[in-house]
């Protein structure tokens, strides 16, 4: 009976704190909630155990709920940002690659245009950098200036504030006031021990400081409102740290963020079952969850669109994963997913022959990735240090508990196979649970964007297409022979990639096959069968002419040019002079690409140095 009678109760607490919930949605009393996100750092502050000074965010820790296993889903920022406006990945939409630029769904509508229709006065200040095209106007401000402070009279506020000080571009800013001294600080055992290298991680950690100052500026002002009480913040990082090795990285290190959230006793309803102030949670959370947690919080419907799952609430749940995605970096392309349970990272590398540490001029910008670059071409590095430079393993597992710093590949250890096994699994069902679209050359799903006036996340729908299928060829478990005569071109674009991962002249009796494909209809498929007969010495003449015509934006397209621009790059010891001077030639601008439209410009100085 006291058993039957303590359900009762349960039931009943339940029951309260969802009506709490419901009425506070329905009246005109509701949390206000305020986001304040900086960018490119990890979870390096003091309520995270770093030696840092960060005593306003410890303090705010310390009566918040604390995430130790926050993935920002994606590496960098533009499709980390589109995942948060749309409750939905990135890569679901083809709009996972950075700074591209996606037709907006039709009916689409985005985390703000969802919580103004909730009754909130939404305002971004003021960092948008969505990949989506036609989203303007979806706040009710978003301008440096835009603040909650603005709103109507009455009305709930839902405000993002985002700081730029810590941004990559801010680690190697000079001259800069050091607080840290550079010999002082501990670096990664994956980078050299150099002056430079410990100049910009101090600096980086300087810049955190730094921002301390500015996010208790903003606690205070809600504080001096005396909205203390009725106002929910979340903190968060936008991505891994901007330094080599972390931002753009497919691991841990790219992915986990600091995320700290605050639901005032006043709100306790909205409390989840983790929810202790002053606690930690092990609990996964990616930004896929932020749009349907705030839309539970206003008391709104989520779309089931939203592929995230909200975070607080009495009826909150445990996920057992967070998943991560990398395409392509800013002029270099490439497909990873990761997928982590807090414990153990796993990594698949879909292109293993080029390394996570691709030459993108911008990171390359920052004096600790070009001295770790020059040390590596010097054979200057150990085995931890040049392994971001070479090519990778097909798949990669890390026990981050043992090695927090991702060096020790466990996944051919026997011992740990079980592990490799689940994780493998549940990131296949994962990639084609969200329809995981960026598996598509982004190129075709750009041709098909521009020819069939649909966006990119019809494609799925295109007859003949499965996610399913299209992985199984991208993991290399289809005969190459179907893969390269499919008349599917994303199966003849992963049928050849694949062969790439082989030695030099395995390939050999497929060679005629391939070369073949230097006319498919598909572009990307050109590219590809382009790099396959120069992996194999065969037809490289006729491979190199055609990556120079497909490089050529006035007869492809900025996409096309730009994958085989960082073919020619990485094949350049294949060209000749005159092959050079062809591309040195070649139209460096003139896209219509609204977004990252200086890719080309940065591959053609490659070819002038």
């Amino acid at each position: 009976m006291k058993k039957f009678s303590s359900l009762l109760l349960n039931v009943f607490l339940v029951l309260a704190a969802f009506s709490q919930v419901a009425i506070a949605s329905d009246s005109a009393e509701r949390p206000n909630i305020v986001w304040l996100s900086t960018e490119d750092i990890g979870p390096h502050l003091g309520c995270y155990g770093y030696k840092i000074k960060t005593p306003n965010i410890d303090a705010f820790a310390k009566r918040s709920l604390t995430f130790d296993v926050a993935w920002s889903n994606y590496p960098v920022c533009a499709p980390a940002r589109t995942t948060i406006i749309t409750g939905m990945y990135a890569t679901a939409l083809g709009a996972g690659n950075m700074r591209c630029a996606a037709v907006k769904p039709e009916g689409l509508k985005l985390l703000p245009e969802l919580m103004r229709e909730a009754g909130y006065y939404c305002t971004n200040a003021s960092k948008t950098d969505y990949n989506l095209l036609d989203v303007e106007g979806v706040w009710d401000k978003s301008t440096k200036k835009a603040h909650w402070k603005n709103r109507p009279e009455g009305k709930p506020f839902f405000a993002v504030f985002n700081q730029t000080k810590t941004h990559e571009s801010k680690v190697r800013k000079r001259p800069h006031k050091q607080q840290i001294d550079p010999a002082t600080v501990s670096l990664f055992p994956y980078w050299p021990d150099t002056p430079e290298v410990r100049q910009d991680w101090a600096q980086y950690l300087d810049n955190i400081q730094t921002m301390d100052d500015w996010f208790a500026r903003h606690l205070k002002q809600i504080e001096d409102a005396g909205l203390k009480d009725d106002t929910i913040v979340i903190f968060w990082g936008d991505h891994g740290a901007g330094m080599p090795r972390h931002k753009r990285y497919a691991g841990d290190s790219g992915m986990r963020v600091p995320f700290i959230v605050h639901v005032p006793e006043k709100w306790k309803a909205l409390w989840s079952s983790n929810y202790v102030p002053g606690s930690r949670s092990n609990w996964p959370v990616g930004f896929v969850d932020l749009a349907p947690t705030m839309l539970k919080i206003a008391g709104a419907k989520i779309p089931q669109s939203m592929q995230g799952r909200s975070f607080l609430g009495p009826d909150a749940k445990k996920a057992k994963y967070v998943f991560g995605v990398r395409n392509r970096m800013d002029e270099r392309y490439d497909v990873s997913r990761s997928i982590s349970d807090g414990k153990y990272v796993f990594i698949r590398n879909f292109m293993p022959h080029v390394p996570h540490g691709q030459f993108v001029e911008f990171q390359q910008t920052t004096d600790t990735t070009r001295i770790w670059f020059e040390q590596h071409k010097a054979g200057k590095l150990n085995s931890t240090q040049a392994k971001f430079w070479g090519t990778r393993p097909i798949e990669e597992l890390y026990d981050l508990q043992t090695d927090p710093f991702e060096t020790k590949n466990l996944a051919l250890d026997e011992a740990y196979s079980s592990k490799v096994i689940e994780l493998r699994s549940e990131l296949k069902s994962k990639m084609i649970e969200i329809v995981d679209l960026d598996l598509v050359p982004e190129s075709t799903l750009f041709e098909y964007e521009q020819e069939s006036g649909k966006s990119r996340s019809t494609f799925a729908q295109s007859d003949g297409f499965s996610l399913e299928k299209l992985y199984l060829t991208a993991e290399g478990k289809i005969n190459w022979y179907r893969n390269v005569t499919s008349d599917r071109p994303e199966i003849r674009f992963w049928g050849i990639t694949k062969m790439l991962e082989a030695p030099t002249n395995i390939w050999r009796e497929a060679c005629e096959e391939v070369a073949k494909c230097l006319d498919d209809p598909s572009m990307a498929v050109r590219v590809k069968a382009a790099e396959f007969c120069l992996t194999q010495k065969y037809e490289v003449e006729n491979a190199v002419a055609e990556l120079i015509r497909l490089a050529n934006i006035e007869t492809s397209n900025y996409y096309v040019a730009g994958n085989a621009l960082d073919c020619l790059d990485r094949y350049r010891n294949q060209l000749d002079r005159k092959d050079l001077d062809l591309i040195k030639a070649l139209p460096a601008s003139g896209s219509k690409i609204k977004r990252g439209s200086n890719n080309l410009a940065k591959l053609m100085r490659r070819f002038k140095e």
